[in-house]
């Protein structure tokens, strides 16, 4: 009589199960933009509108409560030409250190006879710098500045507003000049989106 073969346990090769794990990890390390801290805390107006604000190609001008005004834009290599570009069209020099470093920063509310020195500084430590507000005077509207050197740096920046609810409306309409007499017609206004009503009716 024949014997039957004999069948051992079958083996599982978990080789390629850790190839995928790790260009999985690797995926999301590349793909994954970090979002950087909020300049300033603001309780933003309620409203219906469901507009997403864009994840890329953004100035965002924050407006604190009190009005000091913010500036926080995405790109990495865009911010630190554009604090170089910013120096030579206002006569501020930054040093190659302090641009990167500009690169790496978050939003900031510095006057750029200030920011230099802001630059210079550890990243831990500028958190304790109180920051005084871009200028938005018209005697000195740093803010134009910025905007006008953002969009010729990086055409395809969009701007929009971050104001506190409690803003007086003086200063979102100094802010919103600033970007019409610099030929932005168009602006994005961030809200907290307000809840629907309820449509239904008690028994």
């Amino acid at each position: 009589m024949a014997r039957s073969a004999q069948h051992g346990s079958p083996v599982l090769d978990m080789n390629p199960m850790v190839d995928l794990a790790f260009l999985l990890v690797t995926f999301f390390m590349l793909t994954t933009t970090f979002r950087m801290p909020e300049p300033v805390a603001v309780a933003l107006p309620a409203s219906t509108a469901e507009t997403k604000l864009p994840e890329r190609d953004v100035i965002q001008v924050t407006v604190a409560p009190d009005g000091r005004v913010f500036l926080d834009l995405d790109g990495k290599h865009v911010r630190e030409r554009l604090l170089m570009r910013v120096g030579r069209s206002t006569g501020v020099a930054f040093s190659a250190g302090q641009a990167e470093a500009f690169a790496l920063a978050g939003g900031h509310g510095m006057p750029l006879d200030q920011l230099g020195a802001w630059l210079a500084l550890p990243p831990a430590e500028r958190k304790e710098v109180p920051a005084p507000g871009i200028p938005v005077d018209s005697l000195r509207n740093e803010l134009g500045t910025w905007i006008v050197q953002a969009r010729a740096e990086h055409p395809a920046y969009r701007v929009a507003i971050r104001a506190d609810a409690d803003v007086p409306y003086a200063r979102i309409k100094a802010v919103t000049g600033t970007l019409l007499e610099r030929g932005v017609t168009r602006f994005i206004l961030i809200t907290e989106t307000e809840p629907a009503p309820a449509t239904g009716t008690a028994s």
